[in-house]
């Protein structure tokens, strides 16, 4: 059974989604009576995306962007509706994800520095607990250069890899297979081809007898925009798409052609997160497999008039996050409201598996929550900004600062002093800034409280970025970026 779907996988590459995907559910039907293939422990798919903002999902509310496939998703999973990104930028939030450790400890608080490569991290702790191990597509945590080879002793314990470290080019995409030293290129848009190989990951090991952890890193929807497959451009020509009124009316043009593209990626990656949906239902895995959707950070797109990330806007900090695992919680939707941040990920993770959690993690357990055998009904999620570069440096406007993010609240303060804070539920496009305001000046103090007990949990002095930068020996240019090289 295993041959037939390897060869279906190799026949049909090529072919749309929509016909991939009848191809799929036909031939995978006959696999759903298999009693060999549930594992003691859970399986995990872990698949998020770079830069696709909360505010981009039909369940979350946006009329424009198509996600039927996430939207039943969220139907059927616990969705986190204030998951907020520690650090929004790619690097840092993807070495927090792995070693459950905020920046200013595992020191990866800069795109393109060099990930510590003895960390004990997510690949190891899963393989040290039995299970078979992948990594498919960006990794940006190797900085040896965005196209380098990447050797074993640097892939932290993920023992199937096609990975490359980072690029935006998704339609002529390079990745190394395992140990091959010389690069294969995906044969089309990168994500659709990473997907079939998530999927032929999952038809392979389904039914051994170790559970396995597969992470799929697609690069999508982060610019550029207009790069998605033909077949998707046609849905968002013609609408005319609504802004959020936080976006200056003079970048509104620009907006919407940005936004076009943006939701024409999310289009393509909400089909493909079905294929591999369909293909744990398939091999009768999906009752325990833990399935997670997340982004590493999200994408201003012009709201108060900023682009990208790094910055603590709710469009920068907040993403989708969807965790879904029936065996264990059943099939109705459950919003947790409480903020989750993204160093809590993997105690998360390792709390639902049922394995021991290293003293080395920071972050917190959220298991007990999940299955409803703890309460929170709020939390503090500490953001920040260790040093400002690239597309947000100091030239750009980029100030240091450090914040919390809880259930309604947004406060942030930079170097010079108490800086932002936002009521998020009677302004919900943070457009009122009400620092020092006198009938805030209560709840202003209790966050100032709240995020000093952060940052002495975490052992942040919160001092100037180039301090850390001075610890950590990293080499920057003239804006404080540290040059990346191809």
């Amino acid at each position: 059974m295993k041959e037939k779907y390897r060869f279906l996988i190799n026949t049909f590459k090529h072919l749309s989604y929509s016909r991939l995907l009848l191809m799929f559910v036909i031939t995978g039907a006959c696999s759903r009576n298999n009693p060999e293939n549930v594992s003691k422990q859970p399986n995990i798919v872990f698949v998020f995306a770079d830069q696709w903002r909360a505010q981009s999902t039909g369940f979350g509310g946006n009329p424009d962007v198509i996600t039927p496939n996430i939207d039943k998703l969220a139907d059927e999973s616990v969705v986190f509706t204030n998951a907020i990104v520690n650090m929004p930028v790619s690097s840092p939030y993807r070495a927090t994800l792995l070693t459950g450790q905020y920046p200013l400890t595992h020191g990866m608080f800069m795109n393109d520095a060099n990930f510590n490569p003895e960390a004990n991290t997510m690949g190891k702790i899963f393989k040290a607990s039995g299970y078979n191990t992948a990594y498919i597509g960006k990794w940006h945590l190797d900085g040896n250069g965005r196209s380098a080879y990447i050797p074993e002793s640097r892939r932290h314990g993920f023992d199937y890899w096609k990975v490359l470290e980072c690029t935006h080019n998704y339609n002529n995409s390079l990745y190394y297979a395992n140990n091959d030293t010389i690069p294969s290129k995906w044969p089309g848009y990168d994500a659709y081809h990473q997907t079939l190989d998530a999927v032929d990951y999952i038809k392979e090991y389904a039914n051994t007898e170790k559970p396995f952890l597969l992470v799929l890193s697609w690069g999508p929807p982060h610019a550029p925009y207009q790069t998605a497959p033909e077949e998707y451009k046609d849905k968002y020509r013609d609408v005319n798409l609504q802004l959020r009124p936080n976006v200056p009316s003079e970048l509104s043009q620009k907006a919407k052609e940005d936004l076009r593209g943006y939701y024409t990626h999310i289009n393509a990656l909400d089909d493909y997160l079905e294929l591999i949906l369909k293909t744990l239902e398939a091999e009768n895995v999906d009752e325990n497999t833990i399935f997670v959707f997340t982004s590493d950070h999200g994408d201003l797109l012009y709201s108060h008039g900023q682009i990208k990330k790094q910055q603590p806007y709710d469009e920068s900090i907040k993403v989708p996050f969807l965790l879904k695992y029936p065996i264990e919680l059943g099939k109705n939707k459950k919003n947790i409201e409480a903020p989750i941040n993204s160093p809590d990920i993997l105690p998360t993770l390792l709390g639902l598996a049922n394995i021991d959690i290293p003293e080395t993690i920071e972050g917190k357990d959220f298991s007990k929550i999940i299955k409803g055998e703890q309460k929170m009904d709020d939390n503090a999620a500490l953001i920040a900004c260790i040093t400002p570069f690239g597309q947000w440096s100091r030239d750009k406007g980029g100030v240091e600062y450090r914040g919390v993010r809880t259930k309604r609240y947004t406060y942030a303060r930079s170097l010079e002093g108490p800086w932002l804070l936002f009521d998020n539920k009677e302004d919900p496009y943070q457009q009122n800034n009400l620092i020092n305001n006198s009938k805030y000046l209560k709840i202003q103090k209790k966050l100032e409280n709240e995020l000093q007990q952060k940052l002495k949990e975490t052992n942040d002095d919160f001092l100037e970025g180039r301090k850390y930068i001075e610890k950590w020996g990293y080499k920057v240019d003239a804006t404080g970026t540290i040059p990346y090289k191809n």
